[in-house]
């Protein structure tokens, strides 16, 4: 769950999602009927304990970035009109609109990117207490890991280091970020994901003065000749009788 505080964003999460109901940009074309063929699934979302809105909850609490309607509907197998109905029957709950549920600490916030879980920005202080408890610690090994992802290949997206990683990697990048480590800084052209690069306090902490200053990673990387070498004993290894 995205830890997305400022007030210009909050106001976007009250309200976007309320004036045109969900994407409708691009609602149009799945509601048609053009959306996943759910016959071609392993599951079926009535099926499963809490159905349509549940399923909803489990994608959105792993997504890294705003996922569009339309995209969801494709991916659970169902009609784009009723993932609109029960992402906004979700917004509605969370912020406290139906007589049977209170206000939630976080909002399904929805912006021209799609829908997302993000902290609401009035608990702002808690959030902050929480993610920079321990801020004169050091660096996890994760942490250091994802920095190092982001100082070599920035700019990247946060699908970028978690694909590096083999992890996701919100946690850490929002550490990194709460410590002023890494900044965001534009968007994919492709993904409109945001993108993530070091931040001016990253090459003072370094002793750097510009990124041209980092250490080369060759001398650091195994030889060719040795990693073939690895390989080949493997595959000895794997048809040994």
């Amino acid at each position: 769950m995205n830890e997305e505080t400022g007030n210009e964003g909050h106001v976007l999460g009250e309200s976007a999602g309320r004036l045109d109901g969900c994407d409708g940009r691009r609602e149009g074309r799945i509601s048609a009927g053009s959306g996943a063929d759910s016959s071609a699934l392993s599951f079926d979302v009535d099926l499963l304990p809490g159905g349509l809105q549940a399923c909803l909850e489990a994608v959105l609490m792993v997504a890294d970035q705003p996922q569009h309607s339309d995209d969801l509907a494709r991916v659970l197998g169902v009609d784009g009109a009723r993932v609109c109905a029960a992402l906004v029957s979700l917004q509605e709950q969370y912020d406290g609109m139906r007589p049977d549920c209170g206000r939630r600490g976080f909002e399904l916030r929805h912006t021209a990117r799609g829908w997302q879980f993000c902290s609401r920005a009035v608990y702002e202080p808690v959030v902050c207490a929480f993610v920079n408890e321990g801020q004169a610690a050091k660096l996890s090994q994760a942490a250091l890991e994802a920095l190092a992802i982001v100082a070599y290949q920035q700019p990247i997206t946060r699908a970028g280091v978690a694909a590096i990683r083999g992890v996701n990697s919100d946690g850490v990048i929002r550490s990194l970020t709460a410590r002023g480590l890494i900044r965001e800084f534009g968007v994919d052209a492709d993904t409109r994901a945001a993108l993530l690069v070091t931040s001016p306090l990253f090459l003072e902490k370094m002793g750097l003065d510009s990124l041209d200053q980092l250490p080369r990673l060759a001398p650091f990387m195994p030889k060719a000749g040795d990693v073939i070498d690895e390989a080949d004993e493997a595959d000895e290894r794997n048809v040994a009788p």
